[in-house]
């Protein structure tokens, strides 16, 4: 197993680095110092300059030239500088913190590196605030990626898994763990940099589901060409909600109760129709036979047709998935092999994918 990337050079503060710049190159400057000015061997002139920055004091090498004297004072007072500041730097990492944060971006990097079938949230605008706020209350594991100071706050302030930087870098996307992730959800702000996240996504991992946000019409066909599987416009589905609302407030209720998974002892599943499931070629009923109270919803076609309330001697074909609502003790008895995706949960393989709500 690839191990997590270790903080980079840029995790560590300005003046930590420059503290062990100048400790480093101080001792290569007095000794070819000395070397020039007085004539000495290597070993003589690095001895000069180790007592001379360290102010040991012992005798010195030789007799000093005017020269080499000025060099001398102005390499002390150099040293006893750079040590001085190195020290201050150093009390400074420790009692802001910084260290801590670095061991913390370590841990959490590696807790990335463990997840399977997780959640990558690029964007933690509002509308990425609230898609987090729904994916913990489901327990759900997720990644969050963003930029903005202000919505990186927020998203450290719910203690939410978060990367700092560009969600359209594919070492970013790898960093979120894109290879084993479920499902990759592009809410940031920019329609451009949305669709950039898709195409970044889909080169990296063909098969993850894309959910992607547009806030303009025209933006939509060029997500779904870049590889979305389902793009939204959060204006067009809030205003569509409350025509709807106001129309036929009774049916939105109920259709935010499927969606948010609130019905009691039943759940909302899919069952998928696959080569290993054994399903292929048989009808609704006969997959359901064992399941008295569960009720059909639909069936979306492997091309992308849903099919509403089909009749139970409808033949399901591979690719079809089957989506129900029924109690969990009677769905989990469908096929041992491979229990129904609860709506909302997490997938038993790698081809299922969410219930769109």
């Amino acid at each position: 197993m690839r191990r997590p990337p270790g903080p980079s050079l840029q995790a560590f503060p300005p003046n930590l680095i420059r503290s062990a710049a100048l400790i480093l190159v101080l001792p290569v400057v007095g000794t070819a110092g000395y070397m020039i000015i007085e004539g000495w061997t290597f070993l003589d002139s690095l001895y000069m300059t180790v007592i001379t920055l360290t102010t040991i004091g012992y005798r010195e090498v030789g007799e000093l030239s005017d020269l080499g004297r000025i060099f001398t004072m102005a390499l002390a007072v150099t040293g006893v500088g750079a040590i001085f500041y190195a020290l201050v730097s150093i009390f400074q990492f420790l009692l802001e913190g910084e260290l801590g944060s670095l061991i913390g971006e370590r841990r959490m990097l590696s807790q990335i590196e463990k997840m399977k079938n997780h959640y990558i949230l690029c964007g933690f605008g509002r509308v990425g605030e609230e898609i987090a706020r729904e994916l913990s209350s489901r327990s759900l594991p997720f990644v969050v990626i963003e930029t903005t100071p202000s919505s990186v706050d927020r998203a450290q302030a719910s203690n939410y898994l978060l990367l700092v930087g560009d969600a359209t870098s594919d070492e970013m996307l790898r960093r979120a763990g894109i290879s084993n992730a479920r499902c990759l959800l592009a809410a940031s702000d920019s329609d451009s940099g949305n669709t950039f996240i898709t195409l970044t996504a889909k080169a990296l991992n063909p098969e993850i589901f894309v959910v992607a946000r547009a806030s303009r019409p025209e933006s939509q066909p060029r997500m779904q060409r870049a590889g979305a599987d389902r793009v939204f416009s959060p204006y067009v589905i809030a205003g569509r909600h409350m025509a709807i609302s106001a129309l036929q407030p009774v049916v939105v209720e109920f259709i935010d109760t499927l969606a948010t998974g609130e019905v009691g002892e039943k759940v909302l599943a899919e069952i998928e129709v696959s080569e290993e499931s054994g399903f292929v070629g048989q009808t609704i009923g006969e997959i359901l036979q064992d399941c008295k109270t569960v009720v059909t919803l639909g069936v979306h076609k492997k091309g992308g047709q849903i099919s509403v309330a089909p009749a139970l001697t409808s033949l399901v074909e591979l690719g079809d998935r089957i989506i129900v609502m029924g109690r969990e003790d009677e769905l989990e008895r469908v096929h041992p092999a491979e229990r129904p995706v609860r709506s909302g949960q997490p997938a038993p393989s790698h081809r299922s994918r969410p219930v769109s709500g």
